[in-house]
């Protein structure tokens, strides 16, 4: 059992789930609520939780802070951080999590240091602990094995080396595939409504392209809960596949795509929320209206 005082941000659906098994093991799961919405001051008490007044009172009090949020955010919770670390005095391990690119965490670590604190990255890959099936927390950074508390019940820790951008690399790659495959999935679909031959590219796809098929029944619905957090994340891995030479293009439309999702109707729903009654047949006219209605406003005349 660990006695750690363990700063989260935010709780949100993996971030409070994390801090769940946080306390499980014994730790002292703090963060800040302020500001924060229902939805995330009611996971965060389903997480046990301690709300504190803000994040230099969080700097002071915490061993380490996991930075657990959408990826646009995190430069800049990096930057409040830093300034919290500074008045508090105290130097809490900072641990981003969050689904960004290599230079981004270079970013992030400059800043972090600066303070005199210690920066550590992990990537995230899998569901958030306790859906079913281990999280792994792929970690680089000199002395990440500091984190080998959380190395237990549904989290497993994977250290990657000292070198500080690897674990960003890991989860920019993984989540090229994963999630650019879901849009790519998507886009097919409503592609196919939108030119009336649904009926026939699905029967096609039960046919000749079961694992695809099972894939999208099971998961397409429910893509416009993440859609705003994960078009930021496909932004992180173009500019990480340009830096390397490769076209950042893809996951530029992966983003388009995420964004589209995001702006439709079923856009407002969350994990606790979405109709799992909804058939993928119904999501996909729903995306596809939402698609007509932003051609038509990108169409029209000046």
């Amino acid at each position: 059992m660990s006695n750690l005082t363990i700063g989260v941000m935010s709780p949100g659906d993996m971030g409070h789930s994390v801090a769940a098994v946080l306390n499980e093991t014994g730790c002292r799961v703090v963060t800040v609520l302020n500001g924060r919405s229902e939805l995330s001051k009611m996971r965060a008490k389903r997480s046990n939780m301690v709300d504190l007044e803000d994040l230099q009172e969080m700097a002071s009090v915490s061993d380490f802070i996991f930075s657990i949020m959408p990826p646009e955010e995190a430069e800049n919770f990096a930057k409040e951080v830093a300034k919290a670390i500074v008045a508090s005095r105290k130097s809490p391990v900072f641990v981003d999590c969050n689904a960004i690119s290599p230079d981004t965490t270079l970013s992030i670590a400059e800043e972090i240091k600066n303070t005199g604190a210690d920066f550590l990255n992990v990537g995230i890959i899998g569901p958030p602990p306790g859906r079913g099936s281990t999280t792994k927390f792929y970690a680089s950074g000199e002395g990440v094995n500091s984190l080998q508390f959380i190395n237990q019940n549904d989290i497993k820790l994977v250290p990657v080396g000292d070198e500080i951008i690897k674990a960003s690399a890991v989860k920019m790659c993984y989540a090229a595939l994963t999630k650019g495959t879901m849009t790519l999935q998507t886009s097919v679909l409503v592609a196919a409504e939108l030119l009336g031959i649904s009926d026939e590219v699905q029967d096609e796809f039960k046919e000749s392209q079961g694992f695809h098929w099972e894939a999208m029944n099971k998961r397409v619905s429910t893509f416009a809960c993440d859609a705003g957090r994960w078009a930021g994340e496909m932004d992180q891995i173009s500019d990480t596949f340009g830096s390397t030479g490769m076209t950042p293009y893809l996951h530029k439309g992966a983003a388009d795509v995420f964004r589209l999702l995001d702006a439709s109707p079923i856009g407002i729903e969350t994990r606790e929320t979405y109709d799992k009654n909804r058939t993928m047949q119904k999501s996909i006219e729903i995306y596809a209206e939402t698609a007509r209605i932003l051609k038509s406003k990108k169409d029209r005349p000046k």
